[in-house]
């Protein structure tokens, strides 16, 4: 099983063909336990205001693009976040 930083690094090259089981685990890993399971989704709270949430949806084992694209943008500003308190 790949490492979580080689998954994401395959993620931001192919964005369009991602396992959900991948996805929810760079999101446990990120962003911590989701806030709902259940059905085709799960929902992780963000530490930050505004729409501080992600959601992501099973398509038949697959995740959504656009969902993997916010995932991405997500780990993004709170690796962004981290570099600024680390200052």
């Amino acid at each position: 099983m790949p490492s979580i930083k080689k998954l994401v690094s395959q993620v931001k090259k192919n964005p369009n063909d991602v396992r959900f089981s991948e996805l929810c685990r760079i999101c446990d890993h990120y962003f911590g336990d989701p806030r709902q399971t259940g059905g085709s989704h799960r929902i992780y709270k963000m530490p930050w205001k505004g729409d501080p949430r992600v959601n992501i949806q099973d398509n038949k084992g697959k995740s959504k693009v656009y969902q993997t694209k916010q995932v991405l943008k997500a780990i993004g500003k709170l690796e962004e976040q981290n570099e600024f308190k680390n200052k």
